[in-house]
C-alpha cells in the first residue's frame, strides 16, 4: 500500500513541516515499550511529524521509535521525520534553556530537534513538580526577552532547526517581537472549530508566524476537554452528509485555515482516518456554517492565575481573550 504523503508548510526558518503531527501527551501514559510500538505504527501508517515536550515524559519512547523505524527501513534517514519538543516552565529562564534542550536531545537520542517551542509564557520555580497544585509563589516573573535570546542561541547552534512558542497571545507575541532577532516560526495554540482563534491567526499571518493547533478536536473524552467539537450538531450534520467522520471535518477545516494540527490518537484506524483529509475539500456553505459555531476556550489553565501572582486574571494570562 502506497502511503499518502502529508502536505508540508514552509516555515519562516526555511524548513518544511508536515501539517498533521501526532501528539504524544497522554494521561495515563502507556508504558514506554508500548508507546514506542504505537509510535512506530504511526510512522508505518504515514505520520512524519511527532510532537512531544519535556513535561510529557514521552521524549525517550519517541526517540526509540525513530531509531526502530530507521532500523526496520520505515524511514531512510533522520531527516524523514519532523520532531517538535518544548521547553518546560521550570526551565523558562535564559540560563536554563540550552541545558534543558540538551537534556531533551539526550532523551530523544537525537542531535537536533526540528522545532523547539517555549511551552507557556510562564516561569515556574525550579523544582516545582507538575503544574496543577501551584502556590502563588511558584509562578515567577517570566522574562520573555532573555528566554527568547536563549532560544535563538539554540537555533544558531543547530540544536533546533526552527524555534517558536506555544500558548502566546497577541500582547506577549508583540512583546517578544520587539526584541527578537529571529521571528518565531510557530505559535502552537488551542484551536478547533469551537475555538477558532481568528484574531490571533490574523496577527500571526501578518508577522509570518505559522499557527499550529493543539486539541483540534476539543480534547474529546479527556479530563479537561469537552464534546464541543465531536458532538457539535453543525459538524455532525456536515460529516453525515459528506460520509466523513466529525474529526475529519474538523481537521480539514483547520487545514483550510492555513494552520497545521497536532492530533492525538493511539488507535491505528483513527490514526489513518485523521490523515485522510487531503483529497477533498469543504464547500463555502459548509465553511460558513462552521464559522458560526459558538466559541469557548476549553483549556483555561486557571492554575497559573492567582490574586497575588504574576497573572492575576485569565485575561492577563490570555492577553484579553480568555
Amino acid at each position: 500500500m502506497e502511503l499518502k504523503k502529508v502536505p508540508e508548510v514552509l516555515l519562516n526558518s526555511g524548513k518544511k513541516m508536515p501539517v498533521i503531527g501526532l501528539g504524544t501527551a497522554a494521561i495515563p501514559l502507556p508504558p514506554n515499550e508500548e508507546l514506542t510500538s504505537i509510535l512506530v505504527e504511526a510512522i508505518e501508517v504515514g505520520y512524519r511529524h511527532f510532537d512531544t515536550a519535556a513535561v510529557y515524559g514521552t521524549e525517550e519512547p519517541l526517540g526509540k521509535a525513530v531509531s526502530k523505524a530507521l532500523e526496520v527501513g520505515l524511514i531512510r534517514e533522520r531527516d524523514d521525520v519532523f520532531i517538535t519538543s518544548k521547553l518546560w516552565n521550570t526551565d523558562a529562564h535564559h540560563d536554563l534553556v540550552l541545558p534543558a534542550l540538551k537534556t531533551t536531545l539526550q532523551k530523544l537520542g537525537l542531535e537536533y530537534v526540528d522545532l523547539y517551542l517555549i511551552h507557556w509564557p510562564v516561569r515556574l520555580r525550579e523544582g516545582v513538580e507538575g503544574f496543577i497544585n501551584l502556590n502563588s509563589e511558584d509562578v515567577m516573573p517570566f522574562d520573555i526577552k532573555g528566554t527568547w535570546e536563549a532560544m535563538e542561541e539554540c537555533y544558531r547552534l543547530g540544536l533546533a532547526k526552527s524555534i517558536g512558542v506555544s500558548n502566546f497571545g497577541i500582547k506577549k507575541l508583540t512583546q517578544l517581537l520587539q526584541n527578537a532577532t529571529i521571528t518565531p516560526a510557530v505559535n502552537q495554540v488551542e484551536m478547533s472549530p469551537s475555538w477558532q482563534q481568528g484574531k490571533l491567526r490574523e496577527f500571526c499571518k501578518q508577522n509570518g508566524i505559522h499557527v499550529s493547533a493543539w486539541s483540534p478536536l476539543g480534547a474529546y473524552k479527556v479530563v479537561w476537554g469537552s464534546s464541543a467539537v465531536m458532538e457539535n450538531p453543525i459538524l455532525v450534520e456536515i460529516a453525515q452528509a459528506r460520509k466523513k467522520s466529525v474529526a475529519q471535518i474538523a481537521l480539514r477545516w483547520i487545514y483550510e485555515q492555513g494552520a497545521s494540527a497536532i492530533v492525538k490518537s493511539f488507535n491505528k484506524e483513527r490514526m489513518k482516518e485523521n490523515l485522510d483529509i487531503f483529497d477533498w475539500e469543504l464547500s463555502q456553505e459548509e465553511s460558513d456554517k462552521i464559522s458560526k459555531i459558538p466559541q469557548s476556550r476549553q483549556y483555561k489553565a486557571e492554575f497559573y492565575v492567582s490574586e497575588n501572582g504574576v497573572y492575576k486574571s485569565l485575561e492577563e494570562l490570555w492577553d484579553g481573550d480568555p
